[in-house]
């Protein structure tokens, strides 16, 4: 297809021929017969966005879920009318996702159990790493003497047993469509090629078998050091999941005893303790970080972090200013899915109670929507409109100042995977 009058990030006024790459830029070009014509109108054409990391079957599933958090149940009594009002899926259960202890204490099955006895029910933790299942639930899935009903996530013992709901592949890939997101990276970890996604129109990257969890109660240097050490030895790079500090501490020890690789990656990176940044910086490593947390969570953060870490929380501008290469993804469904929210997010740091958090870590709407232009293999490296780059495009309204200055998703017009809309407003 042919583009006709796209402004370019640096004002430049160009058409574009694009398909499976793009194949030309110039100030002009005439169509060639029976090529599609788009008129950009003068509106900024950049490079599709990738989500560089986020969970396509979770995503998928969590619409036909119910929300639990503190944005939208406050106490035990909401939990039990939200659950009580829940419609149950095709599979028999309830399924409600994005709890926080903040709601109604550490959920166990027997607290299910007083708030809806009678249906089987999981409720996974807003973190992902944990699920909690009634007693009904509990039966369902052959485990009725389980002491408390708190499941890992990552523990295919029981998910498996599993009647999996279709899932609404298709309908999230047009949501991110709709966002101007052209390829995601699937950070599910222990995904089996046969459980990869189908359906999605955008490129999608994966992670596993190359991703690796971390939780503080089972820490192990050793044993992380030489799985490390058998990727890279396999040519393979890792990408290690560190939420806390003590994660991050042990991952940066790892990497230092195991070496690094070129494509190494931490992801989130939510504190941060200032000791570590030589670290990342020594290792070369790429930082894939969610500054949508802010947004999203940073009233509960201010709540549950001690004051004298708050500046470890979700650092960005100080990452970039080291030298470190970073890059920007949702968490969806995690986090909120849309990146133009994240990148606002990365502007201005605002928590739902309108309190900047960390304000050192506000970075520029410009360097905050590169920050979402990298390609799956090199995440911190923004893509640009030029000659044998991927032709997966969006077009936005208005000049460049504009979306630097708006990052709103309503702003996106159509969005182009190699060389075919997808998605037209």
């Amino acid at each position: 297809m042919l583009i006709r009058r796209a402004t370019l990030l640096d004002g430049a006024v160009v058409d574009i021929r694009v398909g499976e790459t793009i194949e030309q830029v110039a100030e002009s070009l005439s169509p060639e017969p029976g090529e599609e014509v788009l008129d950009a109108a003068s509106g900024t054409v950049i490079p599709g966005l990738h989500d560089h990391h986020l969970h396509v079957h979770s995503a998928a599933a969590e619409q036909g879920s119910i929300r639990v958090g503190p944005a939208e149940v406050a106490d035990v009594a909401g939990l039990a009318r939200a659950l009580a009002a829940a419609v149950v899926g095709s599979d028999g259960w309830i399924r409600a996702v994005g709890y926080h202890d903040a709601v109604a204490g550490p959920l166990d099955r027997h607290l299910l159990d007083r708030l809806i006895p009678g249906t089987p029910v999981r409720v996974q933790h807003r973190s992902g790493v944990m699920w909690t299942v009634n007693s009904p639930g509990l039966a369902a899935l052959g485990l009725g003497d389980h002491p408390d009903g708190r499941l890992r996530s990552a523990d295919r013992n029981w998910s498996d047993a599993l009647q999996r709901r279709p899932a609404r592949i298709e309908e999230l890939s047009a949501r991110l469509a709709g966002y101007g997101i052209t390829g995601v990276t699937d950070a599910t970890p222990d995904l089996q090629p046969g459980d990869r996604p189908t359906g999605l129109r955008q490129r999608v990257h994966y992670l596993a078998p190359g991703k690796r969890i971390l939780h503080d109660d089972g820490l192990d240097l050793d044993a992380l050091t030489a799985w490390i050490s058998e990727r890279h030895q396999a040519g393979e790079p890792v990408a290690v999941h560190c939420v806390t500090s003590a994660q991050l501490v042990v991952t940066v020890a790892a990497l230092r005893a195991a070496g690094s690789h070129p494509a190494d990656r931490i992801e989130h990176a939510a504190m941060v303790p200032v000791d570590c940044i030589d670290d990342l910086v020594a290792l070369g490593i790429t930082v894939v970080t969610q500054p949508n947390f802010v947004a999203e969570r940073g009233d509960q953060y201010r709540t549950d972090v001690p004051g004298a870490e708050h500046d470890q929380l979700w650092r960005l501008a100080t990452l970039l200013a080291a030298g470190i290469p970073v890059a920007l993804s949702t968490d969806a469904p995690f986090g909120n899915p849309d990146p133009w929210a994240a990148m606002r997010a990365a502007v201005h740091r605002r928590t739902p109670r309108g309190v900047v958090l960390n304000p050192v870590e506000r970075i520029s709407g410009r360097r905050a929507l590169t920050l979402f232009l990298g390609s799956a293999g090199n995440p911190a490296r923004p893509r640009r409109v030029a000659p044998g780059e991927p032709g997966d495009l969006c077009l936005l309204a208005g000049s460049p100042q504009r979306v630097f200055d708006a990052l709103d998703a309503d702003l996106v017009v159509a969005t182009i995977i190699t060389g075919a809309v997808v998605c037209r407003r």
